[in-house]
C-alpha cells in the first residue's frame, strides 16, 4: 500500500537510465497524438465488428462509448495537469492508491496498449490489400494476410506496419510527432471524403429497424467500441516530453475527444445508411466497400483505402509510443527490468524498450485474430480508466491544496459516474473476454509478488539499498 509522493513523481520526470527524455511537444502535437491514437480504430477497423452487434443503433453505441470516455477524460485531464508524467494512470494510482493497485493498473495498460497496437495492425493488412488490388491488381495471399483462425497462417502486413512505426519512434519524439501530424490530417480528409461520397447512397430504409438487437446489443457494441477512445490516454503518456504539460495536456485531451466523437458518429451514421447492417458481418474494410458500392467505381474505394492505410499506421505509431512510455515509468520505479528505462543519450529515446515492445506487438498482431484482441483491449482500458476516476476522488481528499491546472466539474459526482460507467461497460463484455482478463491479472499478480514487490525502488530504499532522492515527501504521504 506504499505510495509515491506526487512531488517525487514530478521531480523524476524525464529521468531514465543513462539519459533523459526531451521536452519538445507543444499542445498541437499532443492533440495530434491523442487524435492519432484514437481516430481510425473504431471507424476503419472495428466498425465491421460492432455493426452486427447493434445494427443501425451502432451510432448510439458510439455516443455511449464517447460519453463513458468523456467522464474518464475529465479525470485524466485533471490528473495529467497535476501529475504530468509518462506513467499516465499507472503513476496516478501510485500516488493515490498504493503500489499494488498501481501495478495492477500498469499491467492493464500493458494489455491495453500492447494488444491494441496488434489489433489495429491486423486491420491495416485488409486495407493494404484493397489498395494493392485497386492499383496494381495484386493482393497479398490470404495465408500471409490473416492470422491463424481467420483463414491465414501469419499476418505479414501487421508485422510490417509495427516495424515501420518502430523505425519512426527510434528517430525521436519530435520527429515521430511530426510524421503523426501529417498522417492525422490525411485520415481526417479521408473520412470527410467518405462522408461526402457515401452520403449519395444513403437510404432511409437501412435505418429500420433501428435497434434490431435491443439495448443489450447497443451496450455490447459500445463496450467493444470503447477500444476506439483510448487516444487521450496516449496523450497523457507524453507528460515528460511536453513543453508545458500542466497547461497543454488537459486542453489536448478534451479537444481531441470532441473532434474524434463527432467524426465517429458522422461516419457511422453515413455508413449504416448506405449499407444494410447485416452486410457488415465479416468485413474489416467496410468503408472502402461502401464507397465502391455507392459509386460503382473502384477509384473512390482505392482512395479511401490509401487514406485508411495511412490512418491506421498513425494509430499504431501513437499507441506504440504510449506503451513504451508506460513501461519506461514502471521500469524507473523498479517494477519491471531496467532495460525499459534506458534512454539513448543522442536521440533521447528509450531505444531498447521501443525495440522489445515493437517486436512483441508485431508478432502478436501476426498471430492473433482481431475480434479477440479488440475486446481484450476494451476490458483493460475500462479497468484502468475506472481506477483513474477513483484516483481523482482520493487525491482531492488527501491533497486538496495542490495546484490543479484543470479541475473535474462537480467532483466527486462526475468521477463517480465515470467509474460506474466503466464498470457497467466491463459487464457488457462476453465471458471469454473476462476469462482472458482474469488469466492476465493472475499472471500480473504472480509477477508482482515474486519480482516487482522486492525489486521496487521504494522497497529497496526502505531497506537502505539505495539513497532516497532529495525530494521532500508531502505531509499527507
Amino acid at each position: 500500500m506504499r505510495r509515491k509522493p506526487v512531488e517525487r513523481l514530478v521531480a523524476e520526470g524525464g529521468q531514465g537510465e543513462g539519459g533523459t527524455l526531451r521536452r519538445s511537444l507543444g499542445m498541437w502535437q499532443l492533440t495530434m497524438i491523442s487524435i492519432g491514437a484514437t481516430l481510425g480504430t473504431g471507424i476503419f477497423v472495428v466498425l465491421g465488428e460492432a455493426v452486427p452487434k447493434a445494427g443501425p443503433a451502432v451510432i448510439v453505441s458510439f455516443v455511449i462509448a464517447g460519453i463513458t470516455a468523456l467522464f474518464s477524460a475529465l479525470s485524466y485531464a485533471e490528473l495529467a495537469g497535476t501529475i504530468p508524467v509518462s506513467g499516465s494512470s499507472y503513476s496516478y494510482a501510485y500516488a493515490t492508491l498504493g503500489e499494488l493497485v498501481a501495478w495492477v493498473c500498469g499491467w492493464c495498460l500493458i494489455l491495453e496498449y500492447g494488444v491494441s497496437v496488434a489489433a489495429v495492425a491486423v486491420g491495416w493488412g485488409q486495407y493494404l490489400n484493397e489498395l494493392l488490388d485497386g492499383t496494381i491488381g495484386v493482393t497479398i495471399p490470404a495465408s500471409l494476410a490473416n492470422p491463424p483462425g481467420d483463414g491465414g497462417i501469419f499476418n505479414l502486413p501487421a508485422l510490417i506496419v509495427v516495424l515501420l512505426c518502430m523505425v519512426f519512434l527510434l528517430g525521436g519524439a519530435k520527429e515521430s510527432a511530426r510524421a503523426n501530424t501529417i498522417m492525422v490530417v490525411v485520415k481526417i480528409a479521408a473520412l470527410l471524403l467518405f462522408c461526402g461520397v457515401a452520403f449519395q447512397g444513403v437510404k432511409a430504409g437501412n435505418y429500420a429497424p433501428f435497434m434490431p438487437l435491443g439495448v443489450a446489443g447497443v451496450s455490447s457494441a459500445g463496450a467493444s467500441l470503447f477500444f476506439s477512445y483510448i487516444g487521450f490516454d496516449a496523450a497523457s503518456t507524453a507528460g515528460e516530453e511536453a513543453k508545458d504539460a500542466q497547461r497543454d495536456l488537459p486542453r489536448a485531451i478534451m479537444l481531441s475527444l470532441i473532434i474524434v466523437t463527432a467524426l465517429y458518429c458522422l461516419v457511422a451514421a453515413v455508413a449504416v445508411g448506405a449499407l444494410p447492417w447485416k452486410q457488415f458481418a465479416g468485413t474489416e474494410a467496410a468503408l472502402a466497400g461502401i464507397m465502391k458500392d455507392v459509386t460503382g467505381q473502384s477509384f473512390w474505394a482505392v482512395l479511401l483505402a490509401a487514406g485508411a492505410v495511412i490512418a491506421i499506421a498513425s494509430v499504431v505509431l501513437t499507441v506504440l509510443y504510449g506503451q513504451t512510455r508506460i513501461l519506461f515509468a514502471m521500469s524507473r520505479d523498479g517494477l519491471v527490468p531496467k532495460a525499459f528505462s534506458k534512454v539513448h543519450a543522442k536521440s533521447g529515446v528509450p531505444r531498447t524498450n521501443t525495440i522489445i515492445v515493437s517486436l512483441f506487438c508485431g508478432v502478436l498482431a501476426a498471430a492473433v485474430p482481431l475480434g479477440q484482441l479488440a475486446d481484450a483491449t476494451s476490458i483493460g482500458t475500462l479497468f484502468a480508466f475506472a481506477l483513474v476516476n477513483v484516483a481523482v476522488i482520493v487525491l482531492r481528499r488527501t491533497r486538496p491544496e495542490m495546484k490543479r491546472s484543470f479541475r473535474v466539474p462537480l467532483s466527486p459526482f462526475f468521477p463517480a459516474i465515470g467509474f460506474l460507467l466503466c464498470i457497467y461497460m466491463m459487464g457488457s463484455l462476453d465471458v471469454v473476454t473476462w476469462e482472458v482478463f482474469g488469466a492476465w491479472m493472475v499472471v500480473g499478480l504472480l509477477i508482482y509478488f515474486f519480482y516487482g514487490r522486492k525489486a521496487s525502488r521504494l522497497e529497496r530504499e526502505s531497506a537502505g539499498e539505495t539513497e532516497t532522492p532529495a525530494v521532500e515527501p508531502a505531509a499527507a504521504e
